[in-house]
């Protein structure tokens, strides 16, 4: 099989110095073009009109075209669901919303049948069945194999329950079924189903609206591409029935090795600011352990555990989304393309795909890119599109302080140096990489002057001593240490990275979710909440270079993970991308005057325009500011930050915007190895050019190699097993056929099912030497069976890959 990675090879290595020195990236220039036509956008590639199609495909006959004819990436981190409006239960014009009861969309469940789906729109291998908010695919899916196994019989194909759950419901709503159709009030129910056209969606779309319509409701069917469905989605108010139910679909953009977050996200207001996130309300048992676990506040795994086991019942009541499948999908490549691609994300889901991107026989030259959505949304960082085909592009124009791992999803260090990461003593925390030192404490106390809130009132920091009163103590401490040369680095429009571009980003996060702030937008409070239910404090311990620490009770199973998650707190790493303090203010001051909104939802209850600094109307307004402050030096939250910039050098900062934006037309203004060049909104076209005044060398982050993912085999000893015997079942683990190493092997765990499909027993697999584990059930467990066809299911989880692995086999047991 062909596959492209992101290791240069010693052919291009041997290009010569010019690659070795050269600054930014490997290609001078990368075009960005729309073709929302999956068919289309593959043949673009194989007639070599563009050089990637960058989305995953997970089409059975367009996977054998680009298997047999071009190059091509595997990704296992897209997905798709049923979205569903929960706000009701009628909307404001009366209409009745039965998605608005739980039961109801629970019910849903049960009505499709995800191997139907699977084999008749993925022909059975672009995708597998998906039933729960965590992917199949990731390792805490393994690590919880037999909780997720079971769910997901409980929630396996029963049309007749999904339909008596929903006439009951219906009922109860007061809803009459005359002649085989419902109505409400006189009125038939018409549901209108928000159908995505660009993938499977569509059929998948059509399948339930089938559905539906058999159970006697009118349908709707609205087709719309990416763009078309975004206003009526997710850039609209529930309450005002612009759907029913959205083929959502989602892409994990890095491997996820800890997805407690799942349910914060995508089932309470948390998760996003937008409208129909606000009219989330999880039942309180539901909210209060989904905020546990986003907040990791367990101690234990078996803790841990627990509570995802509860979230994930809990979740399936609730099903705020119904989850379809889990994609397998293939990026189609020019042979002559080398990219690194994610094993969750792909390549318009890699956070490397702009420092890797190259060719194989050359340096420089332009590449060309299709997406089946171009400038979905409006581009802000700190609210802004949350698009995948928007944020490829953010992300390969911005520079981080960390980038993870494509095949394992750990951190390594981009802008920070190293971290020391201080934790409790007795949580489950380890490490692998060597930038960051792992130590364990007895007790970690928050300094009294540490910064742990702010007052928008006064614009100062308020100290953990004012907050808490007292001693405090956290749950962990890392201190970030950032080169010497970080002040050297540069932003695109030619301004010296400051402090100050990450300080304003910091006051940002208090002074947006405070009634008292001129920008408050209460969409941005719930997340804020969950935030400063773990943080601390935070305290800057040396300004040149930079160094700080951070207190907060959240903490991730890997050091690496609570590194990452700290060193961006004086970085301007916004939710949707990067930004210097002088582009930011002019958002702040349109927002301050309510002529432009940071999020979509505020700018809809201002009736203002939602803040763009790419293209549109915002950019008038924003520039406006920018003439002020030219003339004003103005200077955000000046009390503090007017520590660290002068008004002259903040003139010269808006001075180095004013010509950016004269030049390029735009105001995004990044940090990462290409810019922003070329923004044409009408034809959707983006083209990057390379920055050869970006800091490091081009080929920094060429040093991943093929992902090492395990092949697995289990064998009964025979295909007829005795009740009452005991049974010892081999697992053979390969790679490349080769036996796979024990050092590299986290756990094996199996999962017995009886002849009823019952998970009778689990457990851990034992190591017998490389690539051979025996999983040994006593005689006395085998007894408890009854006779029949019986099937052991076995997940393989690696250490240098984070996706699992999975193999099953069955036979037959007698007595």
């Amino acid at each position: 099989m062909r596959r492209f990675w992101a290791v240069l090879l010693v052919a291009v290595l041997a290009l010569g110095a010019w690659a070795q020195v050269r600054r930014g990236a490997l290609v001078d220039e990368v075009v960005f073009l729309e073709e929302p036509t999956t068919a289309k956008g593959l043949d673009m590639v194989r007639t070599g009109a563009i050089d990637i199609y960058a989305y995953t495909i997970s089409a059975p006959d367009q996977i054998a075209i680009i298997k047999a004819e071009l190059g091509y990436s595997i990704s296992y981190g897209s997905y798709n669901e049923f979205t569903f409006n929960p706000y009701g239960p009628e909307f404001r014009d009366g209409r009745l919303n039965p998605f608005y009861l739980k039961e109801v969309r629970e019910a849903v469940n049960w009505l499709i049948d995800r191997d139907y789906i699977i084999e008749e729109f993925y022909g059975g291998v672009g995708a597998v069945p998906r039933y729960l908010a965590i992917t199949p695919s990731f390792p805490d899916y393994a690590r919880l194999a037999d909780v997720a196994r079971a769910l997901e019989l409980k929630y396996s194909y029963n049309p007749e329950k999904g339909k008596a759950v929903i006439f009951e419901k219906m009922k109860e709503l007061g809803a009459e079924l005359v002649d085989g159709k419902w109505y409400y009030k006189g009125q038939p129910v018409v549901l209108k189903f928000l159908i995505r056209v660009e993938d499977e969606r569509r059929q998948i779309g059509d399948y339930l609206a089938t559905i539906f319509e058999g159970l006697g409701f009118e349908v709707e069917r609205l087709y719309k591409t990416a763009r078309e469905a975004s206003p009526l989605w997710i850039g609209a108010d529930p309450a005002d029935g612009t759907f029913h139910v959205y083929t959502g679909g989602w892409v994990t953009t890095a491997i996820s090795r800890d997805q407690g977050g799942n349910f914060n996200f995508f089932y309470t207001p948390r998760g996003r600011p937008e409208l129909l996130w606000q009219a989330y309300k999880p039942d309180p048992e539901f909210d209060e352990v989904a905020d546990r676990l986003a907040r990791r506040d367990f101690r234990t795994i078996e803790e841990r555990n627990q509570l995802f086991a509860k979230a994930l019942e809990l979740s399936m009541k609730d099903s705020a989304r119904v989850w379809i499948s889990n994609r397998v999908g293939y990026t189609p490549l020019a042979k002559n393309v080398r990219v690194a691609a994610d094993l969750a994300g792909g390549v318009y889901g890699a956070w490397l795909w702009s420092r890797t991107l190259h060719f194989a026989d050359k340096v420089g030259g332009t590449v060309r890119i299709g997406q089946p959505s171009m400038l979905t949304e409006p581009w802000n960082p700190v609210a802004g599109t949350n698009w995948i085909y928007d944020m490829m592009i953010i992300r390969g124009v911005s520079d981080y302080s960390t980038l993870p791992d494509p095949y394992t999803g750990l951190y390594y260090p981009q802008l920070v140096e190293r971290a020391e990461v201080y934790v409790e003593e007795g949580l489950p925390v380890t490490k692998t990489l060597d930038w960051v030192d792992l130590k364990f404490v007895p007790k970690i106390v928050v300094p009294a002057d540490a910064w742990a809130d702010w007052d928008p009132v006064e614009q100062r920091f308020i100290t953990a001593a004012e907050r808490f009163g007292g001693e405090v103590t956290a749950r962990t401490r890392v201190v970030v240490y950032y080169p010497a040369d970080l002040y050297e680095r540069l932003w695109h429009d030619g301004s010296k990275f400051s402090i100050v571009d990450g300080l304003i980003g910091f006051i940002l996060g208090f002074e947006r979710a405070k009634p008292e702030s001129a920008i408050y937008d209460e969409a941005a409070v719930p997340a804020f909440q969950t935030f400063m239910k773990h943080f601390k404090g935070l305290k800057i311990l040396s300004v040149d270079p930079l160094v700080f620490e951070a207190y907060s009770d959240l903490y991730y199973l890997d050091a690496e993970w609570i590194a990452a998650a700290r060193v961006g707190y004086l970085m301007p790493e916004y939710s949707q991308g990067v930004s210097p303090w002088h582009a930011i203010a002019l958002g702040i001051q349109a927002e301050a005057a309510k002529e432009l909104a940071f999020s979509s939802a505020k700018a809809k209850k201002l009736g203002v325009e939602w803040m763009n600094y790419l293209a549109g109307p915002s950019l008038a307004i924003l520039t406006k500011y920018l003439e002020e402050n030219i003339a004003t030096g103005f200077i955000p939250y000046e009390k503090v930050l007017g520590q660290y910039v002068t008004k002259e050098e903040a003139i010269a900062r808006y001075q180095n915007l004013k010509a950016w934006y004269e030049a390029k037309g735009h105001l995004w203004v990044a940090n990462g190895p290409l810019y922003v060049d070329v923004v044409k909104p009408v034809e959707k076209i983006v083209i990057l050019k390379n920055f050869e005044q970006f800091a490091d060398p081009a080929d920094k982050w060429l040093v991943f190699a093929e992902p090492k993912i395990a092949e697995v085999e289990v064998s009964a000893p025979a295909p007829v097993l005795r009740v009452g015997q005991p049974w010892d079942f081999l697992v053979e683990v390969t790679y490349k056929d080769q036996p796979y190493p024990l050092a590299e092997i986290d756990f094996v765990t199996y999962l017995l099912f009886d002849a009823e499909g019952n998970l009778v027993l689990s457990g851990r697999a034992e190591p017998v030497e490389d690539g051979r584990f025996v999983v040994s059930i006593p005689a006395a467990e085998t007894a408890k069976l009854p006779v029949g066809t019986v099937r052991i299911e076995v997940a393989v989880a690696s250490k240098v890959v984070a996706i699992p692995s999975f193999a099953s086999a069955s036979f037959v047991a007698v007595k």
